[in-house]
């Protein structure tokens, strides 16, 4: 990502986002301004990749689906242009190698000491709960040794609801919860410390995000063959 890039999209984009749907956002605070860092949000919308950049204090790397660089016309060209100025990572999710590939792609980005944003949930809630957290988020954070941000978002469904071209005026709210360091589980087993630190996180974004709990791991949608790696 570039300098120059990241000061146009948040110089032209996050003005214009912030007029039009006055987000209301706390805890800033909790996200370390240097260093590895992974924000673990949950997933109601495609907005959610411009909402959580947008509002954070410093850049975040998030995964992107290619097909985001594959649009025609206007919006196309303004989608490529918004995800290519705030660095975001294109993964094909229909690769058998998507889930790998994107967890190499995100430990680089963390290794290198900047934030990466990611969805436990795999892909969007379409029905608005909040499913079971995959375990790659406390693998990042274990391997990486960094700790992790969850953060909780509201009212992106209604922004652009699933199935919708353009978006609508909504009221957003983006809460940013206290960091969870993953030093407590140290000595533990790595399976049983992998599921404990992601429950710890799902657990963090509900009182957030105040979704009721889905006891099950969401699925891609049908017209997609994929495996759900969090963009």
């Amino acid at each position: 990502m570039t300098r120059l890039a990241y000061t146009l999209s948040h110089g032209v984009v996050a003005p214009l986002s912030k007029a039009l749907w006055r987000p209301t956002v706390t805890g800033r605070e909790n996200v370390p301004m240097t260093g590895g860092v992974l924000l673990a949000s949950n997933h109601l919308s495609f907005i959610d990749s411009f909402a959580i950049p947008i509002v954070a204090p410093r850049p975040v790397v998030f995964l992107a689906k290619s097909d985001y660089w594959t649009g025609t016309g206007l919006g196309g060209a303004v989608r490529r242009g918004f995800f290519d100025g705030i660095g975001s990572i294109p993964v094909d999710r229909h690769s058998s190698r998507a889930a790998q590939e994107s967890l190499d792609a995100a430990l680089e980005v963390l290794r290198a000491g900047r934030a990466f944003g990611i969805y436990p949930e795999g892909t969007r809630s379409r029905d608005g709960r909040l499913y079971k957290g995959r375990t790659g988020v406390a693998w990042l954070a274990l391997t990486a040794g960094v700790p992790i941000v969850p953060v909780g978002l509201t009212g992106t469904d209604e922004v652009q609801p699933i199935g919708t071209s353009f978006p609508r005026l909504a009221k957003v709210r983006v809460a940013f919860g206290t960091p969870i360091s993953p030093d407590t589980y140290q000595g533990v087993p790595a399976g049983r410390a992998r599921r404990q630190l992601t429950d710890e996180v799902m657990a963090a974004i509900a009182r957030l995000s105040g979704q009721e709990r889905a006891d099950t791991y969401n699925e891609l949608p049908p017209e997609s063959t994929g495996a759900a790696v969090g963009i």
